[in-house]
């Protein structure tokens, strides 16, 4: 079985479908030793073929689906060949972000894109904000123990471990215990079909609340978006935000803000829940419950709600509430490790794009769009789960190939024709186009993407 197809029966899709789809082309796509092609095909293709069985479910009318490696592993680097008015390449690193030496002979990835993580970090480790004095702070402390200081701080970082030495940690073997994808009813609600059965589109009428940021989340709402969901974007307006990655991902989005730290916007959050399809949220496990907006209190407040949750390490063992980001599992959980070895290099080495991202945004969106179809059949709530750990444990599985990272790194001329374009209020964007091809409903966005605050917190 290809990894699509295992993807497919894991999650008890209808087996036949799976005849609708072809996939052209396969690895290397990417200079990696992992097979980015193979787990970019299978996230992608499993949403895309979820979406025409959608349509299908709603309006009796069947689809093809055709998907190729290449244009899925462009789609896989979307922020990167994000282009503003043809301008340079946007920025996405902050200069402290990066791999550094301990004393005792190992390497720390340090987090620092958002301000308060920086200043966090170099309170740590009591030295200037620039990068020769964190270089020299660091190379006076051994890796395990400031590893454990920066994660008691609330701060984003990670040893880089081996693969071995991270299957001997607690959090690998309860991640390893997780499935790929969770999907489990979690409330009683009568069936409700999927959106309106007069549109043209899989997911039409279905109303989704994004409360993500940053990539992986995004992605899966920018993904529902793209077959036709109304996806309404809330944001805190005191929440640090990435402005590349808020227009790569915004994309067919609406975007208001609500301060859930006040009972009004709590109460307005409450309002949006009672008459949404799906709400979906990429905070660290417990941080929504807090507020009253956990899975259990959504299925209450809106019975027939899909509630999907994306998190860094899953939401069992001791690093469930652990801060995490894709290169910091790729640190954590030995791929930056293997990647460096296969490379003949000591220094750690990520893979060439946001692959846990992109890919566990695809699974997120998958899994919400299986649900809705189960709703559709049999009712009920359902809470939908995939984490960054659980796809990177995937990803291993795959196997690597010999030779991987000899693949070219495609420049954005290389991938025009996988591009297209559109006017925004940022300017003119140069972006991706949706990887699948579909017969009856061609995926794509309605809207561009809109700063952040634009609508008003309604539908």
């Amino acid at each position: 079985m290809t990894p699509l197809e295992q993807l497919w029966h894991a999650a008890a899709c209808d087996a036949a479908a799976l005849a609708s789809l072809t996939v052209t082309g396969g690895d290397p796509q990417l200079p990696s030793v992992y097979r980015m092609a193979a787990l970019a095909t299978a996230a992608i293709g499993a949403s895309a073929l979820a979406a025409a069985e959608c349509f299908r479910e709603r309006t009796g009318r069947a689809q093809q689906v055709e998907l190729d490696a290449r244009r899925a592993c462009v789609a896989f680097r979307s922020e990167r060949y994000l282009r503003i008015d043809d301008g340079a390449a946007p920025e996405l690193r902050d200069p402290l972000m990066g791999f550094y030496e301990t004393r005792d002979g190992r390497w720390i990835q340090l987090h620092t894109n958002f301000a308060h993580h920086r200043e966090g970090v170099v309170r740590v480790l009591g030295c200037a904000n620039d990068h020769a004095a964190v270089t020299q702070a660091i190379r006076a402390r051994d890796g395990a123990a400031l590893d454990q200081a920066l994660a008691d701080a609330g701060l984003c970082a990670a040893l880089i471990r081996s693969p071995d030495q991270w299957a001997a940690l607690p959090q690998a073997r309860a991640v390893a215990g997780l499935p790929l994808i969770e999907n489990i009813r979690i409330g009683d609600a009568p069936p409700r079909p999927i959106g309106d059965a007069r549109a043209e589109r899989p997911l039409a009428g279905v109303r989704v609340l994004d409360l993500s940021r940053i990539i992986a989340g995004p992605v899966a709402g920018r993904t529902l978006a793209q077959h036709g969901a109304d996806v309404l974007l809330i944001n805190g307006p005191h929440l640090p935000n990435i402005a590349p990655l808020v227009i790569d991902n915004g994309r067919g989005k609406r975007s208001a803000t609500l301060d859930l730290r006040e009972a009004g916007g709590r109460e307005s959050l409450r309002a949006l829940l009672g008459e949404a399809d799906v709400f979906l949220q990429s905070y660290r496990p417990q941080s929504l419950a807090a507020r009253g907006f956990g899975p259990e209190d959504a299925a209450r407040a809106r019975p027939g709600i899909v509630y999907a949750t994306v998190s860094a390490y899953g939401h069992e063992g001791p690093w469930a509430a652990r801060r995490g980001f894709d290169s910091l599992v790729q640190s954590a959980s030995g791929i930056a490790w293997t990647e460096a070895r296969a490379a003949g290099e000591t220094k750690p080495r990520h893979l060439p794009c946001q692959a846990l991202d992109h890919a566990t945004g695809y699974l997120a969106a998958f899994g919400a769009m299986v649900a809705l179809q189960r709703r559709a059949k049999e009712g009920g709530s359902w809470l939908v789960r995939v984490s960054l750990a659980q796809t990177g444990h995937w990803l291993k599985s795959l196997g690597t190939q010999e030779d991987g990272q000899r693949a070219p790194d495609p420049a954005i001329d290389d991938v025009r024709d996988a591009l297209q374009t559109m006017e925004s209020p940022f300017g003119r964007l140069t972006c991706t186009q949706p990887a699948e091809r579909m017969t009856a409903t061609p995926p794509h966005w309605s809207r561009p993407p809109v700063p952040i605050g634009t609508d008003q917190p309604g539908w």
